[in-house]
């Protein structure tokens, strides 16, 4: 399962039930990936976190949680998809 969320901003708006799956489920392969996109900035940045940062990340936002992986625009999927399916 992955979630994904687009933010302007570090807040990251995941819903309660959203959040509370993501603790029940995050032994399993669960992830939330995040795009920002900066009004200020022309590149985006795609962040990955693993679900059992969820709740830590609803709460302080990108700021305060270490990805799992992280790239500017253009994006390297190949690298994102291995870090998912590893």
């Amino acid at each position: 399962m992955i979630e994904l969320k687009y933010v302007t901003g570090y807040a990251v708006s995941l819903r309660p039930h959203q959040v509370a799956w993501m603790a029940r489920h995050s032994y399993s392969s669960s992830w939330v990936l995040v795009k920002q996109q900066k009004k200020s900035e022309d590149k985006s940045k795609l962040f990955l976190f693993h679900a059992r940062d969820a709740i830590q990340l609803k709460m302080e936002g990108l700021k305060a949680v270490e990805p799992v992986y992280w790239c500017e625009q253009p994006f390297d999927w190949t690298k994102v998809f291995k870090k998912i399916f590893d």
